[in-house]
């Protein structure tokens, strides 16, 4: 059992050229879950060990992982669609 973390982890993802990723939230929507079961927890204190590294509070609340921690914005978009087509 962690002190200050409940979960430590890394991300690298070599075949789409992420060599390690700093700090991966997508990744924590599913490493929460699975510790957050274990630990019998709602809520768990993550650490990602990188060069640049990072911490998170992971919240679970029903379906849904809330994640907190400081963030740097990577990219932004706007996706267009045609609601007729998506149904």
């Amino acid at each position: 059992k962690g002190k200050e973390y409940d979960c430590v982890s890394r991300f690298y993802a070599p075949k789409v050229k992420v060599n390690e990723d700093p700090v991966t939230g997508s990744v924590h929507c599913m490493i929460a879950p699975y510790w957050a079961n274990k630990l019998n927890k709602k809520e768990i204190h993550a650490f990602q060990a990188s060069e640049r590294g990072g911490s998170m509070v992971c919240t679970i609340k029903e379906d849904r992982v809330v994640l907190v921690g400081k963030a740097a914005l990577y990219s932004a978009a706007e996706i267009l669609y045609d609601e007729q087509e998506m149904l």
